[in-house]
């Protein structure tokens, strides 16, 4: 095995056991208990992931020779709709009437990972830094949602669900925002950083976003009491 797949190895086991550990965790009240499954599921997805990357699954040689794991855009194309959906649904004390909001965000979303594959994969480089930068638009279009619209619902709505939602939200902005300056600066983009480094950044992202955001959002959800519970049920 070499140091490039090693952080693969490590993402696989950290991720499989990460996935029971969450469900295990989680709020087990009907009315939240969609987040504990969200939440154990994306690094069910992960880890799958990253099995595929240590056995070379789906691995490519890109434009400049550097490698290309077409795992890691399939698993970011499912987990962040996952997240983003759990997110907005908190943000909106999950009331279906203003559901709308989540079909456009994760629409964005996934606009935002092709197109940034498609930057991965692009031997112009015109064209890259043309797809780099269209992606970052989808990413602003989907932060735009969430700190506007979403959270202007929720700041109406009040109560613990909306300190939860500010919490995570701010959580994973942070963590996301982060992403793009790792392409960036990777053998996809300026290649400023090796793709072993490029590796071990990535997975420390996932891991963050994935395992601790999902401790952490789940911790949240027990915070919320049995009353503003009750009032989720109703649809106040």
């Amino acid at each position: 095995m070499s140091a490039e797949q090693l952080p693969f190895l490590v993402g696989f086991v950290v991720m499989a056991l990460a996935s029971l550990a969450i469900y295990l965790h989680g709020d087990k009240r009907q009315e939240f208990r969609h987040h504990a499954q969200f939440h154990s599921v994306v690094p069910f997805i992960a880890a799958t992931a990253y099995l595929a990357m240590w056995l070379g699954t789906g691995t490519i040689d890109g434009p400049d020779g550097a490698p290309v794991y077409l795992a890691r855009y399939a698993d970011w194309a499912t987990t962040t709709p996952i997240l983003l959906a759990g997110l907005i649904l908190t943000g909106l004390h999950e009331h279906p009437r203003h559901s709308t909001y989540i079909l456009p965000a994760i629409v964005l979303d996934v606009i935002m990972i092709a197109t940034g594959l498609a930057a991965a994969l692009s031997a112009d480089e015109t064209a890259k830094w043309v797809w780099f930068g269209w992606s970052c638009a989808a990413f602003a279009g989907v932060l735009f949602m969430l700190w506007g619209p979403v959270r202007a619902i929720g700041d109406r709505l009040g109560g613990r669900l909306e300190q939860v939602y500010r919490g995570n939200l701010v959580f994973l902005t942070a963590v996301w925002l982060v992403y793009p300056l790792v392409f960036a600066l990777g053998p996809e983009g300026l290649g400023v950083i090796a793709i072993g480094l490029e590796n071990w950044a990535v997975l420390v992202l996932d891991v963050t976003a994935k395992v601790v955001y999902g401790f952490v959002a789940t911790a949240r959800f027990k915070t919320v009491p049995a009353d503003e519970e009750g009032s989720v049920v109703a649809g106040a």
